[in-house]
């Protein structure tokens, strides 16, 4: 389920993007998850967990190969952060320099903060503890994986700069309307379904699985989606993507949340993305062209935020978590991805360039790099 979640990042892409870049959109996605899956396998999943598979292959089939599902499972949250970031930095991004920005931030920088969150690396958790009372708690990834994507995002964003002609001289802006409203339903829906299978099976294993987060997962999905509905004016592209705000957001807490809670969750983080994608566009002229930042970046970090909030039992959470714990780990989360995106695209921006030529964007990234477009013309003389 986690894995079908990637053709959801694919069309939602795909259906935002100009009709010049939905076969990049395509390809994209795809080589970035199989870059994702050799970074992850050989570095990634080592520097988070300490487990090496350059073992053989009956060591690794002990316990009905349960390493392997594991690492297999949380391989598809890792290959998340290049997806995010695909979206953000569509239509004006070399092919090549993007997957050697995967390669490093799913071998070494997500790893990292995976590694201090979910295996108590580098000491956080106890200091956390000692000092708060309570652990940092991330169930299913608001911070580790979407706030940590989202933010990297940013960075690349920046350093890329806005597409060409987007915010003129004379102060317009050039809209872009999505190129198919169908594809980028389509991703948004099969991101929903998949998102039940992240959150749920964030537990590992069968007899921890529990219908709380399927519920919770479920009620934050539906906050959003009517918050950006009634924020958006009704605005397809809000509609869809609100429920993925909502569902970005409810993933740290939950497993500790009462539905009711998560409804309120959902429907706060419908809002923080309408109204900051809205704002990052046309205030302060970022062109996140899918709004990564505000749906991961910041619900995410809304969601870390929220686990301490709405996981306390006077609001009909489970306890166990802790207000500042949840604010001191996001912040940790958010400072690293910065920390990290600005170093990788920064490098590579110095070293081997990041964006495409003025004609090339112009021609769009389908027929630059690929040499197709997505829908080309038959030759009229075989």
């Amino acid at each position: 389920m986690v894995l079908a979640m990637h053709a959801g990042f694919a069309f939602l892409e795909l259906g935002t993007v100009r009709q010049k870049n939905q076969v990049n959109a395509l390809v994209k996605i795809l080589v970035d998850f199989a870059i994702s899956t050799v970074a992850y396998f050989f570095v990634g999943y080592t520097v988070a967990y300490g487990t090496s598979f350059f073992t053989g292959a009956e060591t690794l089939a002990a316990k009905n190969g349960y390493e392997l599902v594991k690492f297999f499972f949380l391989l598809t949250f890792a290959a998340a952060i290049p997806a995010i970031i695909s979206g953000g930095i569509a239509e004006r991004a070399r092919f090549g320099p993007q997957l050697m920005a995967t390669a490093v931030l799913v071998g070494l920088v997500y790893p990292l903060f995976e590694g201090v969150a979910w295996n108590q690396h580098f000491g956080l958790q106890a200091w956390l503890k000692a000092t708060t009372g309570a652990e940092f708690h991330d169930f299913a990834g608001s911070v580790v994986v979407h706030a940590v994507g989202g933010w990297v995002a940013l960075a690349a964003v920046i350093l890329l700069g806005a597409r060409r002609n987007r915010y003129r001289k004379d102060g317009g802006i050039s809209a872009h309307p999505p190129s198919s409203i169908p594809f980028l339903a389509l991703g948004a829906w099969i991101l929903v379904v998949g998102w039940f299978g992240f959150n749920v099976m964030s537990a590992q294993t069968l007899d921890k699985a529990s219908g709380l987060v399927a519920v919770n997962s479920l009620m934050a999905m539906v906050g959003g989606t009517l918050a950006a509905v009634a924020m958006g004016r009704n605005d397809p592209g809000f509609a869809h993507n609100g429920p993925l705000a909502g569902l970005v957001a409810v993933c740290a807490g939950s497993d500790v949340m009462h539905p009711a809670g998560a409804l309120v969750v959902g429907a706060v983080a419908g809002v923080i993305f309408v109204f900051m994608f809205t704002q990052t566009q046309n205030r302060w002229k970022i062109d996140d062209v899918l709004g990564v930042w505000p749906l991961h970046g910041l619900c995410g970090a809304w969601g870390g935020i929220a686990c301490g909030i709405f996981g306390q039992h006077a609001l009909g959470g489970t306890g166990g978590v802790g207000f500042e714990a949840q604010l001191a780990g996001t912040l940790a989360g958010v400072a690293w991805a910065l920390l990290g995106g600005f170093a990788v695209y920064g490098v590579l921006k110095a070293v081997v360039g990041i964006r495409l030529g003025a004609e090339e964007e112009y021609d769009g990234a389908d027929l630059s790099i690929h040499r197709i477009g997505s829908t080309p013309e038959r030759e009229a003389a075989w």
